[in-house]
């Protein structure tokens, strides 16, 4: 490696053609701890690797990290091996003496982040336009829009006639009939805090919505020190065109409104049982999510009427929430029950990487901020392990981050091929993913489509077809087979 002008210069030799190269889980350990300066990691790499791998990574005087061809293996560990303790007998000399085990873990998930967006830059993945077909890996299928000219769409819902029950984030709940001009708001809903991440989120209707007319909504409030917000859960009902007889689920105490506007949740999820289970994000501050004590960065499960389960995990527990189903969760955005096992699956979003999908199994600790795959936004370490005992690891996590949000299994009879397959949605890259699902493991991923929208929510209607809701335009769209 030629010497950078840097006080690291004397130990910083050659980043090499060892280096282990991408996917795959790894190794241990609890919150971070300030080891010293949280160099950005693209100023790391470029000190440390840049006059060996190339300032693109795509290889110098050592060989490219964009591709998946591995010495020293393709995992994690084996990458933050070679970073640590060097490859001896090559030209791989160890940093540990220069990077402490965080600024390590930065640089394994930098150069897997950079891989990915590489990798992704030379698929071919369509960007349909509307009723242009679009050829998968198992159906050939349609776009249809269904509805058109929505403002910052959130949560979509069926309603027994077949109307639309949509969710638009500035504070609109509209209930819709397709082919036919856009409804008014109903009226008398609480108006939410409209900032970043805020806003009105997610819609589900009781399963007995039939017979009780109960409608639930998830919004991000005003509330406690001049800017300060948090999450609140309610139900209701629509009388007309009026939001009536409103209860609420879950409000936070006041001390716990601050000023951060990030990472208010939220999506719902009803069980057979009729148990209502809702995801809070961790507010932005991170550690709140292995407290029990607080509501923030966990799954959470009520009965209908927001009254604590006798069954729940953390019940008679001191200092414990009593709703809390889950916890160590930074912050979920998609929940669905697998249509064979009856198991909750969840994604959640990761910071700059680690996005996740999860499987959600009562008082399990899913890891954030101890261990992540991930890195913050502005290059820094978040932790330096990637794993530790009594946490639970990942099925499935995403570097670069793609911001997965909403999700659905797939059991209607319009695309075979399709058949109890996850479909996830994604704001990065405004794709809709398929993923093959056997046991425990994602066996296989396709991305259907990219580029026509944010994708937030995708939802199976009682016709069959899968509804995919766009932001940036606005809009409904559906999945049909390309011939009948």
């Amino acid at each position: 490696m030629i010497p950078h002008q840097s006080p690291l210069t004397p130990l910083l030799t050659v980043l090499s053609l060892a280096l282990a190269h991408l996917p795959a889980p790894a190794a241990a350990q609890a919150f971070p701890s300030p080891y010293g300066p949280r160099d950005d990691v693209a100023k790391t790499y470029v000190e440390i690797c840049a006059s060996c791998h190339g300032k693109t990574l795509a290889g110098d005087r050592a060989s490219s990290l964009l591709d998946d061809q591995w010495s020293y293996g393709g995992d994690d560990a084996s990458l933050a091996d070679s970073i640590r303790n060097g490859r001896p007998g090559t030209a791989m000399m160890p940093f540990k003496a220069v990077l402490d085990e965080r600024q390590i873990q930065s640089v394994v998930v930098f150069i897997r982040e950079q891989a990915g967006k590489a990798k992704a830059m030379g698929a071919s993945v369509p960007s349909p336009a509307v009723d242009r077909v679009v050829e998968s890996e198992k159906h050939a299928f349609k776009l249809e829009t269904v509805v058109d000219g929505l403002d910052t769409p959130w949560g979509l819902e069926f309603l027994p006639d077949g109307r639309l029950i949509v969710t638009e984030r500035p504070g609109n709940l509209r209930l819709l009939t397709t082919g036919k001009p856009l409804a008014d708001p109903v009226a008398g809903l609480p108006k939410p805090w409209v900032k970043q991440d805020g806003g009105l989120m997610d819609v589900a209707l009781h399963p007995d919505y039939a017979l009780n007319g109960w409608i639930y909504l998830g919004y991000s409030e005003p509330g406690g020190p001049p800017g300060a917000s948090n999450t609140v859960v309610i139900r209701g009902r629509v009388r007309g065109s009026q939001w009536v007889d409103e209860q609420v689920l879950f409000r936070a105490q006041k001390d716990l409104y601050w000023d951060d506007n990030t990472h208010f949740g939220l999506r719902f999820l009803f069980d057979k049982e009729r148990r209502l289970y809702y995801s809070i994000g961790d507010r932005g501050r991170e550690r709140d999510a292995q407290d029990l004590s607080l509501p923030h960065g966990k799954i959470h499960r009520v009965q209908d009427d927001g009254r604590i389960p006798a069954d729940n995990p953390f019940v008679g527990r001191p200092g414990a929430a009593a709703s809390i189903w889950s916890y160590g969760n930074r912050n979920p955005q998609g929940l669905d029950w697998h249509p064979v096992t009856g198991e909750l699956w969840s994604t959640e979003h990761g910071p700059r990487g680690g996005d996740e999908l999860n499987l959600i199994e009562p008082g399990r600790n899913y890891g954030w901020p101890v261990i992540t795959y991930g890195i913050n936004y502005d290059g820094t370490p978040v932790s330096d392990k990637t794993a530790q005992e009594g946490m639970e690891q990942p099925i499935l996590q995403w570097t670069p981050s793609i911001g997965t949000c909403g999700i659905a299994f797939y059991t209607g009879s319009h695309f075979p091929g399709w058949k109890n397959d996850l479909f996830v949605t994604a704001l990065v890259g405004q794709s809709l993913r398929r993923l093959v699902i056997e046991g425990h493991r994602v066996v296989h991923e396709e991305v259907l489509f990219r580029n026509i929208g944010r994708v937030r929510d995708v939802v199976q209607g009682p016709d069959g077809y899968l509804y995919v809701v766009l932001n940036n335009p606005g809009r409904i769209v559906r999945l049909v087979p390309a011939t009948p």
